[in-house]
C-alpha cells in the first residue's frame, strides 16, 4: 500500500480488504456476480448493484473514515445508531467498532439484493435488519473488527478502540434557533436552507427548490451556519 496515501484512506483499503476477503465468500456460492470495493473521496457510503454487468460494487468515503474518528461526527450515522439500538459490539461505539459495522452493513445490502428483498423506498427494511443481525450473530462483525484492529496496528495506522463520548442532544440542540441560515451535505448533495424546526436530534430545514421549496429532517451535527454576508 503506498505511503503517499492518507491514513483515512489507507483504512479504507483496509475496509475494501475485510469485505473481500472475509464476508464476500458468503455471496459467491450463491451466485455468479462480481465485486469491486473501493474508496470514494467524499463521505457518500453505498451499495450498487449493475445488473448489465452482475457486478456488486461498495464505496467506502473516506470522509465517512474521517467522521467517525470523533463522537460529534460519528453521531450523525446511522451505523453509530444501530450499534448502540441493536446491541452489536455489546453496543460499545469506537471508531473500530463503527467501522467493522460498515462493513457488515454495506455487506447486508449485498445479501439483500441477492435475496431479491431491496426495493425502492424500502432499502433499510425488515429483511434488510434480519440480514445484519445474523451477520453479527454469527461472528462476521467481530472477525472484521479483528482484522481491521490488526492490520491497522500492523501498518500504523490510527484506529481506535476506545469508546466514543457522544454529544448530548440537548447541548446540540441549544446552537440551533428557527430562522437560521444553515447549510448540509456535499458535491451534488450539497444543500443551503433555513431551520424550520429544531427537534430532539435533527433539524427541519427548507431549501429552495425549483417549483417552491424542499423539507429535510437533518441531523445536528451535519449542519454547518450559512455566514451573513457583510
Amino acid at each position: 500500500m503506498s505511503l503517499s496515501l492518507s491514513p483515512h484512506r489507507q483504512l479504507g483499503e483496509l475496509l475494501c480488504d475485510a469485505t473481500r476477503q472475509i464476508l464476500w465468500p458468503l455471496a459467491t456460492n450463491r451466485s455468479d456476480n462480481q465485486l469491486q470495493c473501493r474508496v470514494g473521496h467524499g463521505q457518500a457510503t453505498y451499495h450498487r448493484y449493475d445488473p448489465r454487468h452482475s457486478l456488486h460494487q461498495i464505496t467506502y468515503g473516506v470522509r465517512m473514515i474521517e467522521a467517525k474518528q470523533q463522537g460529534a461526527s460519528a453521531a450523525a450515522w446511522l451505523s453509530t445508531r444501530e450499534i448502540s439500538r441493536r446491541r452489536y459490539f455489546a453496543g460499545t461505539i469506537s471508531p473500530l467498532n463503527l467501522l467493522a459495522h460498515t462493513c457488515c452493513h454495506e455487506f447486508a445490502h449485498l445479501l439483500q439484493q441477492l435475496d431479491g428483498k431491496r426495493f425502492r423506498g424500502s432499502v433499510h427494511n425488515r429483511h434488510f435488519y434480519s440480514i445484519l443481525d445474523n451477520l453479527h450473530a454469527q461472528g462476521y462483525g467481530e472477525r472484521v473488527q479483528s482484522y481491521l484492529a490488526e492490520r491497522a496496528q500492523r501498518q500504523g495506522l490510527p484506529l481506535s478502540d476506545q469508546r466514543l463520548e457522544m454529544p448530548d442532544p440537548a447541548s446540540a440542540r441549544a446552537h440551533w434557533q428557527v430562522g437560521d441560515k444553515v447549510y448540509f451535505g456535499e458535491g451534488q448533495g450539497h444543500r443551503v436552507g433555513h431551520i424550520l424546526r429544531v427537534n430532539r436530534k435533527t433539524c427541519t430545514v427548507a431549501c429552495p427548490a425549483l417549483h417552491g421549496q424542499l423539507r429535510y429532517r437533518v441531523p445536528l451535527t451535519m449542519l454547518r451556519r450559512e455566514e451573513e454576508s457583510a
